[in-house]
C-alpha cells in the first residue's frame, strides 16, 4: 500500500509539534531534536516536520511504499515517460535508510518515490550539521530533472 508523504520546513520545531499534533489529535511517531513524523491512518500520510535552517514551507512532497516491488512499479512508469530520474539506494534521510527515486514535477516540486529499509541514528549520512531541511538531491541534479521533466508528454 501507498502513502502519500509531505516533508514541510517550519521556523519553530516545538510550535508545530503542539500546532500539528492538535490538527491531526495525536503526538508525533518520531520526535527528534531537529524532527518529527506522524505516520497517520486518516488521513492516509507520513507528514514530517523539520527545522533545519531552510526557508520555512513545503520541502518535497512524495509516497511511501512498503515494498520494493511498489518502489520498481513507480519507477517502471516514471522510466516509461521518459522522465529524469534520480535513484539513491540505501540512503539515510530524516532518521531512516531508504531506496528512493527522486523526479521534479512541471512547477519545480521536488518528489520522492521510497521505501524504507530501517531506522537510522542520525538525519542524513552527509553532514548532520547541514542547514538542508531534509536530504533531497543536489540543486544542479534537481534542476536537471526539471528541465527534462518539462519535455514529458501529457
Amino acid at each position: 500500500m501507498k502513502r502519500l508523504h509531505l516533508h514541510v520546513s517550519v521556523d519553530d520545531l516545538a510550535k508545530s509539534i503542539d500546532f500539528y499534533s492538535v490538527l491531526f489529535g495525536v503526538r508525533p511517531a518520531v520526535e527528534k531534536p531537529d524532527y518529527a513524523k506522524w505516520m497517520l491512518d486518516d488521513p492516509y500520510v507520513n507528514f514530517a516536520i523539520s527545522q533545519r535552517g531552510a526557508k520555512a514551507g513545503l520541502d518535497h512532497v512524495g509516497i511511501q511504499v512498503d515494498n520494493t516491488d511498489e518502489l520498481d512499479e513507480i519507477k517502471t512508469r516514471l522510466d516509461a515517460a521518459d522522465m529524469r530520474i534520480v535513484s539513491q539506494q540505501g540512503a539515510t534521510c530524516c532518521y531512516a535508510k531508504s531506496d528512493k527515486h527522486w523526479v521534479v514535477d512541471p512547477s519545480g516540486i521536488a518528489w520522492e518515490t521510497y521505501h524504507t529499509l530501517d531506522s537510522a541514528p542520525t538525519f542524513n549520512d552527509v553532514n548532520e550539521h547541514s542547514s538542508s531541511a531534509c536530504c533531497t538531491p543536489t540543486v544542479q541534479n534537481l534542476q536537471n530533472v526539471q528541465l527534462v521533466s518539462r519535455k514529458v508528454k501529457s
